[in-house]
């Protein structure tokens, strides 16, 4: 409790569904004056009597959204049957405040799977499928999609379409695309390909940094200040990324301190934004907690993400307590594509489905529609022939096969 009101949100504001937070995404990037703001809301943000004129996101053709599908379309009125039963939205809110603190009455879902999930996947996606998965997800409503990576093609082959892929959705309005970019090589391909916002990718344990990017933690911030001055000087907002945050898999625990170091240098570098990954999944709040303690010390809370993997099964537990701590961005993958090379049977990124069940259980806004999302999980897991990795997904198909009681 003490760790909530320390960080409790400092700010509430009326939203559009699309906006969010009252803002446009761009705008937030900027930092910048209302005026600044109407300067770089895209024509679909345009304000129109006060209020925010979004248009409605792109909708795909794919036909699935034109019929229900056989195995989780047809569960729709299941789950609607038993969202209403066992969300909390009816209940007073009274309750959740006292015992969970001042969470945010807003989360904004930052979907990884395209890139983080596909990236990890043994089956190489073709690029109209995974232009396709990405539409399905901004059709759920989600407003930043994680759309690939500008890396060598030699180690990440699945991802070797990056410039397809940016370009065919790059023209969807209201919508952020981010694509990580390693080095300024990697920028310079992104920018030329029409990429609009980039993220690097820095790690809290020196033995991580040389086996993922064969470099020190140094000499990869070094690489990462390139980067940045690069993206200014053309206006493109910076994500950073920071692995390994809790734990290593070779050094094992990690320092706090050595996490909120990385974290400034981000920031100080030029970093809208710094997401902090748990990659191999062995955070609990116990570590969690430390952690971000440590971090918001030296960055903003609400210049913060998290980025959890459920290997142990924890990353719900751990993005609650990072909502007390006054974090309300969260990292996730759709039906929980990814996994980790470095941990046997890593489960990989938190399902994006049971993320957003969590946050509209507590009352919690994403502007996600469960549906539409759980049609996505499906459309790409049965591309990969693996079985759903949502919980919720896999609970709503199994509700919906019960015979109906005659009683």
């Amino acid at each position: 409790m003490l760790a909530a009101r320390k960080f409790s949100r400092w700010r509430r504001s009326s939203a559009c569904r699309v906006c969010a937070n009252g803002i446009s995404p761009e705008a937030q990037l900027h930092n910048s004056t209302s005026e600044q703001q109407e300067k770089h809301l895209p024509l679909s943000h345009t304000k129109k009597g006060g209020k925010c004129g979004h248009i409605n996101h792109s909708v795909s053709l794919n036909p699935v959204f034109n019929r229900e599908s056989n195995a989780i379309g047809a569960t729709l009125d299941s789950f609607n049957s038993v969202h209403h039963r066992y969300s909390t939205c009816s209940y007073h809110s009274y309750g959740l405040i006292k015992v969970l603190g001042n969470i945010p009455e807003f989360v904004r879902i930052v979907e990884v799977g395209p890139r983080d999930g596909l990236q990890n996947e043994k089956k190489i996606v073709p690029t109209s499928s995974k232009v396709e998965l990405i539409k399905m997800l901004v059709s759920a409503g989600l407003s930043v999609v994680e759309a690939t990576s500008f890396v060598s093609p030699k180690w990440v082959p699945q991802l070797a379409d990056a410039k397809d892929v940016i370009q065919a959705v790059q023209r969807i309005q209201g919508v952020r695309f981010p694509v990580l970019t390693p080095n300024l090589k990697g920028f310079e391909a992104a920018f030329s390909s029409g990429a609009k916002e980039v993220a690097v990718f820095a790690a809290a344990s020196e033995s991580f940094s040389q086996a993922n990017i064969n470099c020190s933690i140094e000499e990869s911030l070094t690489r990462y200040r390139d980067v940045a001055l690069a993206a200014k000087s053309h206006s493109i907002p910076i994500r950073g990324y920071i692995s390994c945050v809790v734990g290593c898999p070779v050094e094992g625990a990690v320092d706090p301190s050595k996490v909120a170091y990385v974290a400034e240098e981000l920031l100080d570098m030029g970093c809208f934004e710094i997401s902090l990954g748990d990659t191999i999944g062995v955070g609990t709040p116990g570590t969690v907690i430390p952690m971000l303690d440590a971090v918001s010390d030296v960055v903003p809370v609400e210049k913060l993400a998290v980025h959890f993997h459920d290997t142990y099964g924890q990353a719900l537990s751990n993005i609650l307590v990072a909502l007390q701590m006054g974090i309300s961005t969260v990292d996730s993958s759709v039906s929980g594509l990814g996994g980790c090379p470095y941990a046997k049977g890593a489960s990989g990124n938190v399902a994006t489905e049971d993320v957003v069940y969590m946050l509209d259980g507590l009352g919690v806004r994403t502007n996600v529609d469960i549906h539409k999302l759980m049609l996505a999980g499906e459309f790409i897991c049965g591309l990969l022939g693996r079985p759903l990795g949502s919980k919720t997904a896999i609970a709503v198909t199994k509700r919906a096969s019960f015979p109906t009681s005659k009683l």
